[in-house]
């Protein structure tokens, strides 16, 4: 019923003003007011390209970036592909012994904390950069991004992404170093960081053509869903991350309607103490966007 009360005042405006800043400042108002219903911290970018339009929400608050740091490792790799310093048919030996940033002491993954386990299995053997990449984001595997990052080096994909216009996202280490964590040494992010890097995607400027062609494939085939696209019609395209540690979940989203071109989507949570309940708010957040976005036909049909 709530989101039925945003839907008639949502309709209201775009049926009887032309796309405006006063439009867009009512997309940011009904947004708002979701945010308001729940208690957590709660950051939103909508950025649409094709009208040049953006709808920020605490955009540069900063978060945890939890599993969206596979973003910007994703693209460094398609770039070291792309030169040509790696193949996709690349491979590199599976193993779970990694050394925190703080001491140089070593830890080992999980595999019950891991969205993944499959990988554990190979340990030992070679496995193809592809397969690990697309471990990395479909299932978000740690153990994947472990290996890919250390074989690409944090301060290189910081530095890419800062090329990009993400100039504020830090990626400091592999996941789960614990002694790091504890320190506070974490990788960190904002919405406006992941929008820019997701804008870069879905332009075809973060990579070559053949190389945004991957990163997008293997964004579309992210298989959980009950965030940004739980938000939008069924069989609507979405290329997305999540991310996800204790009270903080994110999904980063370049989002395909029909009849138009695609819009990014960042939301970014602290202090949901249950995932699902995160999960709603995004996946009311989505659909509030989905709405205002396709009200009228693309400019350029």
């Amino acid at each position: 019923m709530r989101n039925s009360c945003l839907f008639l005042v949502l309709a209201s405006v775009l049926c009887s003003t032309p796309v405006t800043a006063q439009e867009a400042s009512v997309l940011e108002a009904l947004l708002r007011a979701r945010i308001a219903q729940d208690t957590a911290t709660v950051a939103v970018v909508f950025r649409d390209p094709t009208r040049r339009q953006e709808v920020q929400v605490d955009a540069l608050r900063r978060y945890h970036a939890a599993s969206t740091m596979k973003i910007p490792v994703l693209v460094e790799l398609t770039r070291r592909v792309d030169a040509g310093d790696l193949g996709w048919d690349s491979t590199l030996r599976v193993r779970n012994e990694f050394r925190s940033i703080v001491d140089g002491s070593p830890y080992r993954l999980d595999p019950a904390d891991d969205s993944d386990s499959t990988l554990y299995a190979l340990e030992g053997q070679e496995v193809p950069l592809s397969r690990l990449a697309r471990l990395m984001i479909t299932r978000s595997s740690n153990l994947a991004t472990n290996l890919i990052l250390g074989r690409l080096d944090p301060a290189r994909v910081n530095a890419t992404a800062h090329l990009l216009g993400a100039d504020s996202i830090a990626i400091l280490r592999e996941v789960e170093d614990g002694k790091a964590f504890e320190r506070g040494l974490n990788n960190t992010t904002t919405a406006r960081d992941l929008a820019s890097l997701l804008d870069a995607i879905a332009a075809g400027r973060a990579a070559s053509r053949q190389g945004t062609d991957s990163m997008r494939a293997i964004l579309l085939a992210q298989e959980f869903n009950d965030g940004i696209p739980a938000g939008v019609p069924a069989g609507v395209p979405v290329a997305h991350k999540t991310g996800e540690i204790t009270a903080v979940a994110h999904d980063a989203a370049i989002v395909y309607p029909p009849g138009r071109g695609p819009y990014i989507l960042v939301i970014l949570t602290r202090g949901y103490p249950e995932r699902a309940t995160a999960a709603r708010l995004m996946a009311d957040l989505s659909a509030i966007v989905y709405r205002w976005a396709t009200a009228r036909p693309d400019p350029h049909e």
